[in-house]
């Protein structure tokens, strides 16, 4: 999961023009402080940990439903995120992680042609 958010941080630098210096994680994943030190050193970007990560939805949905009601706007919301932690990147990891992903895409591209080949129709 952290090799294939790798991949695609890149299209969404590209897309948005410029990089991204922190990635908020929510959800199981983001219960996990192992989880989010891998993502952190994959990533090699800070990982902001949102405190009670699996209720994000119901959050989402709460603000939501306030800015509805006029009681806030869309811009005050980070603010009304709480963080429990944020991991930074070890850097003696990076050289392990980044082989690792370079083989994580050449899989990719090996597995590519197979399926292509298993899927067509005769």
């Amino acid at each position: 999961m952290a090799y294939n958010s790798k991949w695609l941080l890149n299209y969404v630098e590209k897309f948005i023009g410029r990089e991204v210096d922190k990635v908020t994680m929510v959800g199981g994943g983001a219960v996990s402080e192992l989880w989010c030190q891998i993502f952190a050193d994959i990533l090699e970007r800070e990982i902001q940990q949102v405190e009670d990560p699996i209720v994000v939805n119901i959050r989402g949905a709460a603000f939501l439903a306030s800015v509805a009601l006029g009681r806030i706007e869309f811009d005050q919301i980070p603010d009304l995120v709480p963080m429990s932690q944020r991991y930074q990147p070890n850097e003696d990891n990076f050289p392990v992680y980044r082989e690792l992903f370079a083989e994580f895409v050449q899989l990719y591209e090996q597995e590519r042609r197979i399926y292509a080949r298993l899927n067509r129709s005769e």
